[in-house]
């Protein structure tokens, strides 16, 4: 297995993880300030996608707990199926519920700060949705 490319695409920022080679520990990687344009964002994304040689991407789908789509899911849809598009590489939908909450979590604990984690709060919500594939897949 190669690596893989998890998303958590915002309003204002994409957080971007990556596993590692043999795809089983997935890691925060970066955040992707979003521009005006959305070209220009899957324009970046790509350019991550070919400098870390990914074969498959991960987009969460934010849901409610009751499992129904959220409102910004369909702008999130929309990000992904444009993404496919520019891929050759498979693109999965992932269920995102609660990472961020478990990502603020997580970044509480280790001691960050309110302007800490609001710089990687993305990413480490990226990775959490990457390690949530990772282990359903059986990687």
């Amino acid at each position: 297995m190669a690596r893989v490319m998890a998303l958590d695409v915002g309003e204002k920022t994409i957080g971007v993880a990556l596993s590692d080679e043999t795809g089983t520990i997935a890691s925060p990687l970066t955040t992707i300030r979003r521009t005006e344009s959305i070209k220009a964002d899957l324009r970046e994304v790509v350019r991550l996608i070919e400098e870390h040689d990914v074969s498959k991407v991960v987009v969460g789908i934010p849901k409610m707990l009751s499992g129904e789509e959220a409102v910004q899911a369909g702008k999130v849809r929309e990000f992904a199926d444009r993404l496919a598009r520019r891929l050759r590489i498979p693109l999965d939908l992932w269920d995102e519920r609660l990472t961020t909450v478990e990502a603020e979590r997580i970044l509480m604990d280790a001691g960050k700060d309110r302007i800490e984690r609001k710089k990687v709060v993305d990413q480490m919500a990226a990775a959490i949705i990457l390690r949530s594939y990772l282990e359903a897949k059986g990687a």
